[in-house]
């Protein structure tokens, strides 16, 4: 979800500058900053950003850099002009020498304040949109790139835990054996107790068949699968991945719990560390 955007377009003696950035969020959570010539459009903008950038913690900025021409304060010359009248006709009616410089004029009241009250109009809405659209389209760009990253990341870790799943087979009968074995045993060091050899077997079914893994394994592969799946979606699907993730992360602890083998339980943690680096970057996933 992280990103980044920029454009910027000249119109009539004016930049105008446009900024979006995107932070991992569950939500849509937008904040905004725009010039005060375009709030009377911020709705349409927000619903521009929504469109396009589905969720994120979402920071839209909009602001103006003028040229010093059309920074500057307009000179009021009608004010100038009547300030002039009044100075001369009170001098004269007085009989009072008076020699005006222009600094005295310009120190009037209102011959340097801006008055004028600007309008957005449709014309340079037309240019602000485009670059609103140019700047999205960049964070999409960048967005879609880091996405590509992830999805290779994604599907190394994703073979890595198939692959450490492979591995546990191969001790599955030893700790078959093993767990009937030391039973045997156990019972052997008890003195003068005599058993239904037949009633110990069926025991040792039930309790070997409690620590079975089989369903789980089943759930795992079928959990990875729909994972890579799930990739291949050409929508938004950050969220159902962290489900996934979730589920396949029972399955994992619940085989760590029923491993009851050392060396199976090793292979579950490299499989928890795999799946730990997934759960961390499918935050970064629109």
């Amino acid at each position: 979800m992280t990103g980044f955007g920029k454009s910027a377009v000249d119109f009539c003696n004016k930049k105008i500058n446009v900024e979006v950035k995107s932070l991992n969020s569950k939500t849509l959570d937008i904040t905004t900053r725009i010039a005060p010539l375009y709030r009377e459009k911020e709705m349409e903008i927000r619903q521009m950003v929504s469109e396009s950038l589905f969720r994120g913690k979402i920071d839209f900025c909009i602001w103006i850099d003028k040229s010093e021409v059309a920074s500057a304060t307009p000179i009021n010359a009608d004010l100038v002009e009547y300030y002039y009248q009044q100075i001369n006709e009170i001098a004269y009616h007085k009989d009072i020498s008076l020699t005006l410089d222009w600094s005295t004029l310009l120190r009037m009241p209102e011959v340097l304040t801006r008055t004028e009250v600007e309008e957005l109009s449709e014309e340079e809405w037309t240019v602000v949109r485009g670059a609103i659209k140019e700047a999205l389209e960049h964070i999409v760009d960048y967005r879609q790139q880091e996405g590509a990253a992830l999805e290779k990341k994604f599907r190394e870790k994703i073979d890595n835990i198939a692959a450490l799943q492979q591995e546990l087979e191969q001790y599955e009968p030893l700790r078959v054996e093993k767990i009937r074995q030391r039973i045997t045993e156990q019972l052997a060091l008890i003195p003068d107790v005599e058993y239904d050899k037949n009633r110990l077997e069926q025991e040792l079914i039930y309790y070997i068949e409690k620590l079975d893994i089989s369903e789980e394994k089943q759930r795992l592969t079928q959990h990875l699968q729909y994972f890579r799946d799930t990739m291949k979606h050409n929508e938004p699907v950050g969220k159902k991945l962290g489900f996934i993730a979730q589920e396949m992360g029972r399955e994992i602890n619940t085989t760590g719990s029923k491993s009851n083998h050392a060396e199976m339980q090793n292979i579950v943690v490299k499989m928890k560390d795999e799946l730990e680096q997934i759960k961390e970057q499918v935050l970064n996933a629109l």
